[in-house]
């Protein structure tokens, strides 16, 4: 008899469970933009990955060591003169009244190239080291 009230309250026990036992539907939604997920998710899961990222380029390292104070000075010089040059430049280009001035200057080893257009001013850049090369659109107002 007792192993029957306990079979019974047993079966009592499970039937309540499994009453309040529900299910629900399971439903896929990527992160990675790359695989359908929001675009907005980009930056934060490129964020993550650089922070948790460990390693470092050891040529990267390399480079920066191998460069003297000497030779950062230097560097800072150049890009101060290309800068001021440039500035020079682009105020020779444009005339009091607004008016372009095209032509071609030599400054170190870049070649500008300057020609102007219907749309704008259109500046050609040439590496005569190493043969690489730019082209910088600039629109009229």
């Amino acid at each position: 008899m007792l192993t029957k009230i306990t079979t019974l309250l047993t079966l009592l026990c499970l039937t309540g469970m499994m009453s309040s036992l529900s299910a629900q539907q399971l439903v896929y939604r990527p992160i990675n933009p790359a695989f359908g997920g929001d675009t907005f998710n980009y930056q934060w899961l490129i964020q993550s990955a650089e922070a948790q990222n460990r390693f470092t380029d050891p040529a990267e390292n390399q480079a920066l060591d191998q460069q003297s104070e000497l030779d950062s000075f230097a560097e800072g010089l150049n890009r101060q003169y290309l800068s001021q040059l440039s500035r020079i430049i682009l105020a020779g280009q444009v005339d009091v009244e607004g008016g372009l001035q095209p032509g071609t200057f030599t400054v170190g080893n870049l070649e500008l190239e300057v020609l102007e257009s219907f749309d704008g001013l259109i500046v050609n850049i040439l590496n005569t080291s190493n043969g690489d090369q730019t082209q910088i659109f600039v629109p009229n107002n």
